[in-house]
């Protein structure tokens, strides 16, 4: 694990419309490291992960974010995209005209600039449908058009791995699957989780999906404001107790 860091938020508020949501967040992100974001529905979770982005419906209203030690604070959201930060959706929009497999190359050369070659494309996006257990048909169907909710979140696992970011924040990615989903999505953020320098920020209220993973801090996020932090010990305690007890 790398002491590099990666992320850094500092003091960061921001508001939809006209309600402030986070109130002077502080995280720092080295590489290599996986952060788990919990707390209460309505806590201000997703809305960390969306102004991170770079989302224009979320105004920061205070304080800064470093990424590799460039202050991204107003650069749009694609050029976070380039830089090398990944959002997951909680709900996945549904894109006809294209399909995923063509959705990812596309995006991969956005990224990159470089063009992509074919063979080698198709051959990694098969390797990595396997460890999601995607029929390799999806590759061609449009974008989340009349896919599973299961699916949808296999497909945004699918795109993490594809296009490798240094960043993958992974918004609610558990919710409303089953048991088997949850374990295969499971194995894709494992296989992530094996390169050496990419970072993750899991944001979830449940502690399913964290059961095989590795987890190096854990945060509580109550009313916009981080509460606690501690280690995975931390997931274990609020397995156990719930969040009551940070909500006092």
């Amino acid at each position: 694990m790398s002491e590099q860091s990666l992320l850094q938020v500092k003091d960061l508020s921001s508001k939809i419309n006209d309600t402030e949501i986070l109130h002077g967040i502080n995280l720092e992100i080295r590489k290599g490291e996986t952060h788990v974001l919990m707390g209460p529905n309505g806590a201000g979770k997703s809305t960390l992960g969306y102004t991170l982005m770079g989302n224009p419906n979320y105004e920061v209203t205070g304080g800064k974010i470093f990424f590799e030690g460039e202050d991204i604070t107003d650069i749009s959201t694609d050029k976070r995209a380039k830089a090398g930060m990944f959002l997951s959706f909680q709900n996945p929009l549904e894109v006809p005209g294209i399909s995923l497999g063509s959705f990812i190359r596309n995006a991969f050369h956005e990224q990159t600039g470089v063009p992509v070659k074919l063979l080698k494309f198709k051959k990694d996006l098969a390797s990595s449908m396997d460890i999601l257990t995607m029929d390799h048909g999806y590759a061609d169907r449009d974008l989340n058009v009349g896919f599973s909710g299961g699916e949808k979140k296999k497909a945004e696992i699918l795109q993490m791995l594809m296009l490798n970011p240094k960043l993958a924040i992974l918004d609610e990615t558990d919710s409303g699957l089953d048991v088997d989903a949850v374990r295969t999505v499971s194995k894709g953020i494992e296989e992530f989780q094996k390169k050496e320098d990419g970072a993750l920020l899991i944001i979830t209220h449940s502690t399913k999906i964290l059961e095989a993973l590795h987890v190096d801090y854990t945060h509580v996020l109550v009313n916009g404001t981080i509460v606690k932090t501690g280690g995975a010990e931390l997931v274990d305690e609020i397995n156990e107790n719930g969040f009551e007890q940070f909500l006092q």
